[in-house]
């Protein structure tokens, strides 16, 4: 008998033991939320000193807390530390090595400190953890171009764009693309978030300028060079303050993209595209499918690219299908980098991505005129 109540006081103190382990990590994640949470705070405030004070308490308490790394870098990047800064990402870099923020804001601390380099090199390492954010893509762009590699930028703020149009809006107003206005690329740039704006019903400069945010001289240049090329007209209709100048996209051009037609400045009617460009989507998607099951990697990139580019049926994806859009544009980066390699080892979500756009197509607004 002795020995079975030495015993269960034994197997008392073990689960007395335990507990009180349990009780003590627990208590300790607590602090450390909790000063993280603190950090933040002192952060939306502007309270930067207490902020990392916060953070390097957390730190104290759980070295390994990626997230408390990187604000504290942060906070000494908008403390113009970015040494400081720099040092706090790379130490959330050591724990996790496939941070994209941590990478991204690095990026963006060299850039600070004029080492266009080293910033590149960051965005890089951030975009090939995730080449679906329109930000990096954006920011590396900007680096791109101040680093003398102006066509490298323009292409990468392209990708921007394909992501988010709103950093075209961006674009036009920042001095990183000074030495890039001068640029082909960059003044297509403008002209497509002009066309864009067209397409969707905002025909006047100054709908074009409220929409964009950009400035009225580059619209009405944009629009000059536009209807240099036979893509836009102007129009005068009456006015009750007399007659109003509006353009339109031309009859081929809009045969092509398809258009909006707004009854009044803010109110619209759905968007149709055109009954040949379904088609050929449709049509794509059925081949893309065929070459992904027989791993035909050339074949596989071709039509991922005519899927995506603003060129081709990119524009109309974007305006219909966003999500579908960014997931083919992601994995249409991911092939081209890696090759027959990364396809064979992806089929089966490649295939299932592209079922599901068609679905998608085959139900939505554009493809009405077909079906009905």
């Amino acid at each position: 008998m002795s020995r079975f109540f030495r015993a269960k006081d034994k197997n008392d103190n073990t689960s007395n033991n335990t507990e009180e382990t349990k009780n003590t990590i627990d208590h300790r994640d607590f602090q450390v939320r909790d000063l993280y949470k603190k950090g933040v705070n002192h952060m939306s405030n502007d309270k930067l000193n207490d902020a990392i004070r916060s953070f390097e308490l957390a730190l104290r308490i759980d070295p390994k807390f990626v997230e408390a790394w990187i604000k504290k870098g942060y906070a000494h990047f908008h403390m113009d530390d970015y040494s400081f800064a720099i040092s706090s990402y790379d130490m959330a870099l050591n724990i996790d090595p496939d941070n994209y923020e941590a990478w991204n804001l690095k990026g963006l601390a060299y850039y600070k400190m004029n080492n266009y380099t080293k910033a590149i090199e960051c965005s890089v390492k951030a975009l090939d953890v995730n080449p679906s954010d329109g930000m990096v893509w954006y920011n590396y762009a900007c680096y791109l171009t101040l680093d003398g590699k102006v066509d490298d930028g323009m292409e990468a703020l392209k990708r921007a764009i394909e992501i988010d149009i709103s950093h075209a809006k961006k674009a036009v107003r920042d001095r990183d693309f000074e030495n890039a206005r001068a640029e082909e690329g960059f003044m297509r740039i403008i002209e497509v978030v002009v066309l864009e704006s067209l397409r969707q019903g905002y025909d006047y400069v100054g709908k074009i300028v409220w929409l964009t945010g950009m400035d009225k001289q580059d619209v009405e240049d944009a629009f000059m060079r536009l209807s240099m090329k036979g893509l836009v007209t102007l129009k005068e209709k009456k006015s009750l303050t007399g007659k109003e100048q509006y353009y339109e996209l031309s009859r081929d051009l809009s045969d092509r993209l398809g258009e909006m037609k707004r009854s009044g400045f803010l109110k619209s009617k759905e968007y149709s595209a055109p009954i040949q460009e379904i088609r050929d989507i449709l049509e794509i998607l059925d081949k893309s499918i065929e070459s992904v099951k027989n791993g035909n990697i050339t074949q596989t990139i071709d039509s991922f690219e005519q899927l995506t580019s603003p060129q081709k049926h990119g524009n109309t994806l974007i305006e219909q299908f966003f999500d579908q859009h960014r997931d083919l544009r992601v994995y249409y980066v991911r092939l081209k980098e890696k090759g027959q390699e990364y396809l064979d080892s992806h089929k089966s979500e490649l295939t299932n991505l592209l079922q599901n756009i068609i679905e998608k197509v085959r139900s939505g607004p554009l493809s009405r005129t077909i079906l009905d």
